[in-house]
């Protein structure tokens, strides 16, 4: 995990003995650590994952495209009257109701195409590492919005109320800062094409 130096070049021009240093600065540390591979059991699990979230999001991202009920039959509007109306974090209801609500048409083609541009970039395992930054900005704020299980709730509770939003948000991370995209995506099945 740590490199050594060899410095062979003497100052000045004298010949003197070798200098013998150990590199063992946090970045070398961290970028040696950050280049192990993990085992193959590892990384198919984790592009089945990535391949599974990815058929969910073309799924919520499809109907709301295809259809015109999500972007222009008010049914963005309703989602987020429900998410106002049932609880919706304190600090985010001037936002839903100031920013998201004025603005609900182009956002909520924002949203529909969004989903199904994340669910296209997991499946095909292209971009997924931008795929999942996104997705993890979109689940929070789906957490944020929607999630809020009262004042008094126990710290607890507000993990229990968020879990339909939290394991995909983790599953985002998960692919944000690993590289599921490498395994099982179209561009190793186009690199393969061509090295044949």
């Amino acid at each position: 995990m740590y490199r050594l130096f060899l410095n062979t070049s003497p100052p000045g021009g004298v010949n003197s003995t070798p200098d013998y240093r150990l590199d063992c600065s946090i970045a070398t540390v961290s970028a040696n650590v950050c280049r192990k591979q993990m085992p193959a059991s590892s990384t198919k699990a984790l592009a089945g994952l990535r391949i599974a979230v990815g058929v969910l999001f073309l799924i919520f991202g499809e109907y709301k495209v295809v259809g015109t009920q999500f972007t222009l039959g008010g049914g963005f509007q309703s989602w987020i009257g429900r998410f106002l109306q049932d609880g919706a974090y304190p600090f985010m209801v001037p936002v839903l109701k100031n920013f998201v609500l004025p603005h609900a048409t182009p956002i909520a083609f924002l949203v529909a195409y969004g989903e199904l541009a994340i669910g296209i970039a997991l499946v095909l395992g292209i971009l997924v590492r931008l795929a999942s930054i996104c997705g993890v900005i979109y689940m929070l704020s789906l957490l944020l919005s929607a999630n809020y299980p009262g004042p008094h709730a126990a710290f607890w509770q507000y993990f229990g109320a968020s879990l339909e939003h939290l394991v995909l948000a983790l599953c985002f991370a998960a692919f944000a800062f690993t590289k599921p995209g490498e395994l099982l995506s179209i561009r190793t099945y186009l690199r393969s094409l061509r090295s044949v």
